[in-house]
């Protein structure tokens, strides 16, 4: 990956923490960055386009988590 790829996603995943006003939290960027990468994989070459889904997708900090265990697993 180029440093023009890179600087892309660093880009996109600062456009969705000036969205959501939150504050630096390593296990979002961290969760966003590898969201970004495989955006980047399909294809995605543009910091809006890849902001925009970022932000469309992840809502928030929470959208960041990985979710609980289902009902369905802990039975």
């Amino acid at each position: 990956m180029s440093n023009d790829g890179h600087l892309l996603m660093s880009k996109a995943v600062s456009a969705w923490y000036r969205h959501y006003g939150v504050g630096w939290d390593d296990n979002a960027s961290s969760f966003l960055c590898d969201a970004a990468i495989e955006l980047y994989s399909n294809g995605c070459r543009s910091v809006e386009m890849m902001a925009a889904t970022l932000i469309a997708s992840y809502v928030g900090l929470a959208g960041t988590r990985v979710n609980a265990p289902s009902s369905i697993s802990v039975h």
